[in-house]
């Protein structure tokens, strides 16, 4: 059958196992091929290219950013990226042509990037639009740097690998990126070979614009809605599991076997992607089931989702949450009765573009939980103006997910588990679906509830 698959940047890292346990696992001639694998770049690349996703810390594109001189920055990359080739040379790739490619690659990329800031410095056009674009050539240089050393290496073993660029460094023509990726397979007969595709594509929509960090995924969804593929998998260097299993314990948790799209909507709300939502959305839509598998437990089928399933058993599914919020208090003694205060302060949130992932109300206030990362004092001072008192307070929620866990005493049994710890719920909520039961505590007690909750009801 026709896959469309997506190998994550850490298990990219670990090519022997990628070739053992996905493209060769149980599988010999012709069963290796009809099969299409889009490749994140090898782990902590890309942050060296943009910026460390989760300290922060600023690659190559914030030298440009910041009108800094950035060749040493792209000297050192290359560098790293020749060190990254010599791993893998006792795999077959040959280093001569792998190390001559990304030179040639970083060379064409470093002219395109001088020319943008030589424009940049003119004054004459807008900078956010060039940044955004050196932003996207530079996310292209990982993704294409991993698909050609593993494209080699197939090729070596005696594999038929078609590499699929659709970073578009060569081709000029104003393409979306449905229409690359269209073009791209158009002449590929996918059941004569395994195809290995970059997770950056190039469009005249910027695939960073909307996405950023994401964009990979997005890229292995749009394929797959191109496609239409039997099933989509993403392979990563862990199984979705009922809860985490470094909070938990190995024994205390399991994969989760099968959820619906819905859920993982509602995991991705709290950072706990199993893929980024704006990807699912196609693959939902047109009905293509989704696995995500453990590369490095090859014989395990993972966990399936679809958009039909529900919980033949009446059960919580994933027990998660996340130390990284902030709640937003507003209160004003005039709110009781007065038509449009939520209408008022919701309007100010996406004056700053600030989404939020909690609500609770009462007469006279209405608490909102954000991600700590989107604050904005801008936001608290356009609220302190509207309204008589704005607090701000550090938070941490947990949540009960589940396709079918309607069950009377879930929410009593939770509560109980939180108060025998000692756990002090500031908030909780859940919608009449009830497919998401959320408790806002103390960040301190994060763990400790996290914890307490899959002994009680997980």
């Amino acid at each position: 059958m026709l896959t469309v698959e997506k190998i994550g940047g850490t298990s990219m890292s670990a090519l022997q196992e990628v070739i053992d346990n996905i493209i060769l696992f149980e599988r010999s001639g012709k069963a290796i091929y009809n099969r299409v694998l889009v490749v994140s770049a090898f782990s902590g690349v890309t942050n060296l290219l943009l910026e460390n996703k989760k300290t922060g810390e600023p690659g190559v594109y914030h030298r440009i950013a910041k009108y800094q001189d950035f060749h040493d920055s792209l000297h050192d990359l290359v560098i790293k990226l020749k060190e990254i080739n010599k791993k893998y040379e006792a795999l077959g790739l040959d280093l001569a042509v792998a190390d001559a490619f990304i030179e040639k690659h970083v060379a064409r990329a470093q002219t395109y990037l001088e020319n943008l800031v030589n424009i940049l410095a003119s004054g004459y056009v807008s900078k956010e639009g060039i940044l955004q674009a050196a932003r996207e050539i530079l996310a292209s240089i990982g993704e294409t740097h991993s698909a050609f050393n593993l494209t080699q290496i197939l090729l070596h073993k005696g594999i038929n690998a078609r590499l699929v660029d659709l970073s578009g460094f060569d081709d000029q023509r104003a393409f979306t990126i449905d229409q690359r990726i269209k073009e791209a397979f158009a002449t590929i007969e996918l059941k004569d070979c395994i195809c290995i595709v970059t997770g950056y594509a190039k469009g005249t929509e910027g695939i960073m614009r909307e996405f950023d960090r994401g964009y990979s995924e997005v890229t292995f969804s749009k394929i797959a809605e191109v496609l239409k593929p039997q099933e989509a998998i993403i392979h990563k260097e862990y199984h979705l599991s009922t809860a985490d299993p470094a909070m938990v314990g190995l024994d205390n948790c399991k994969p989760v076997g099968y959820t619906n799209y819905d859920i993982a909507d509602q995991l991705a709300d709290v950072g706990m992607e199993a893929i980024h939502p704006k990807a699912s959305k196609p693959l939902e839509i047109n009905g293509i089931h989704l696995r995500i598998k453990n590369t490095f437990e090859p014989a395990h089928p993972g966990t399936l989702i679809t958009r039909e399933y529900i919980s033949a058993l009446k059960r919580v599914e994933v027990i998660t949450g996340t130390d990284k919020l902030l709640m937003v208090d507003i209160y004003d003694p005039l709110m009781v009765g007065n038509v449009g205060s939520d209408l008022q302060i919701m309007q100010l949130f996406f004056k700053h573009n600030i989404s939020y992932t909690f609500k609770a109300t009462s007469a006279n206030s209405i608490s909102i939980v954000i991600w700590e990362q989107d604050f904005d004092q801008l936001l608290i001072t356009d609220l302190e103006e509207a309204f008589e008192k704005v607090t701000v307070e550090k938070v941490a929620m947990v949540c009960l997910l589940g396709t079918n866990m309607d069950q009377p005493g879930l929410l009593a049994k939770s509560a109980a588990a939180l108060a025998k710890q000692e756990i002090n719920i500031k908030s909780a909520g859940f919608a009449l679906r009830k497919v998401n039961i959320q408790f806002l505590i103390d960040r301190e007690d994060f763990k400790t509830a996290i914890v307490a909750l899959n002994k009680a009801v997980g």
